[in-house]
C-alpha cells in the first residue's frame, strides 16, 4: 500500500496524481471486464462442450455413464480416454506458458491468448455438467460470485497491507497442487475434502491479496508513466483474478454442489 499512500498524501504533485487515480479506476475496470468475458467464454464452452458429450440414444453411445445417459465418441475421447489427462493439465501448462511469453507478445495479442486459455479451462471443466446438477452450479457460482466480489473490494479498499500473505499464499497453493496430483492415486475422501476446505481459505486470500497487488503495481508503473507495460498488466491481473474466482468455485462446488 505504501505506493498508493504516497500518491494520496502528496508525494506525486496534485495533477499527476489525481491522473493516476482515474487511470487506477480506469485500469481496474479493464481487469474487471477482461476477467469478466473470460469466465463468460469458460462457461459456456464448458456447457457446449458437455452437451456434445451425451446423448440418451443409445445408437450413438460410445460408454454408458448411467442408467439412461451415454457418452457419445466425443464425450468418450475428453472423459475417458488417455487424452482426459492431457485436458485436465493443458490449463496449467497454458498459464505457465503465457506468464513466460507475455513480454514478448503485444497487449492485443496477450488478450487473444488470455481468452484461448478461458476456453481451454472450459474443456477442462467441462465434466461438472455431468456430476453436478445444473441448479447446484449456478448456486455455487453465484455464492462464489458474491464472496469474490467482497473479498476483492477488501482487497482493493484495506489499508492493510497483504504483501506479507503473499509468499504463505503461494507455497499453499503449490502444496495444494500436489496434494490433489497425489489423491488422484489415493482417491481417498477425506484428504480430498481437506483439499476442498483449504483450497477455499488459500483462494479467498489470494483474491484478496491479488487486488491490492494488482493496485499497487500500476501505481508504481503509472506514476513513471510504462504506459506499455500496463495494457499488458490489466491482462495478467484479469488471468490472476480469473484463476482465484475459477478455484474458488471448483473447490465450493465438493461442499454446495448436488451430484446427478
Amino acid at each position: 500500500m505504501a505506493q498508493f499512500d504516497a500518491l494520496r498524501t502528496g508525494s506525486v504533485s496534485g495533477a499527476r496524481a489525481a491522473e493516476i487515480d482515474q487511470g487506477l479506476r480506469a485500469h481496474m475496470n479493464k481487469v474487471y471486464g477482461t476477467m469478466s468475458v473470460g469466465m463468460l467464454i469458460t462457461f459456456a464452452a464448458a456447457w457446449a462442450i458437455s452437451g456434445l458429450s451425451v446423448t440418451t440414444d443409445p445408437n450413438l453411445a460410445a460408454a454408458q455413464l448411467n442408467a439412461d445417459t451415454y457418452l457419445t465418441q466425443t464425450g468418450y475421447a475428453i472423459y475417458a480416454s488417455p487424452l482426459r489427462w492431457v485436458i485436465m493439465f493443458a490449463p496449467l501448462i497454458f498459464v505457465f506458458g503465457f506468464s513466460a511469453m507475455i513480454n514478448r507478445m503485444s497487449a492485443a495479442t496477450a488478450q487473444v491468448v488470455f481468452y484461448a486459455f478461458a476456453a481451454v479451462m472450459g474443456l477442462s471443466l467441462s465434466s461438472i455438467f455431468l456430476v453436478f446438477t445444473g441448479v447446484s452450479i449456478i448456486q455455487t457460482f453465484l455464492v462464489t460470485a458474491i464472496a469474490f466480489a467482497g473479498l476483492s473490494l477488501y482487497g482493493y479498499t484495506t489499508k492493510k497491507d497483504l504483501s506479507a500473505m503473499g509468499t504463505f499464499l503461494i507455497m499453499g497453493v503449490i502444496g495444494l497442487i500436489v496434494a490433489m496430483i497425489v489423491n488422484i492415486f489415493l482417491a481417498s475422501s477425506a484428504l480430498a475434502f481437506a483439499i476442498s476446505a483449504i483450497g477455499v481459505l488459500i483462494f479467498a486470500g489470494l483474491t484478496a491479496y491479488d487486488t491490492q497487488s494488482i493496485k499497487n503495481e500500476y501505481v508504481a508503473h503509472a506514476a513513471h508513466g510504462d504506459t506499455e507495460w500496463l495494457g499488458k498488466s490489466a491482462i495478467m491481473g484479469a488471468l490472476r483474478l480469473y484463476l482465484d474466482f475459477i478455484n474458488m468455485f471448483m473447490f465450493l462446488l465438493q461442499f454446495l454442489g448436488n451430484r446427478e
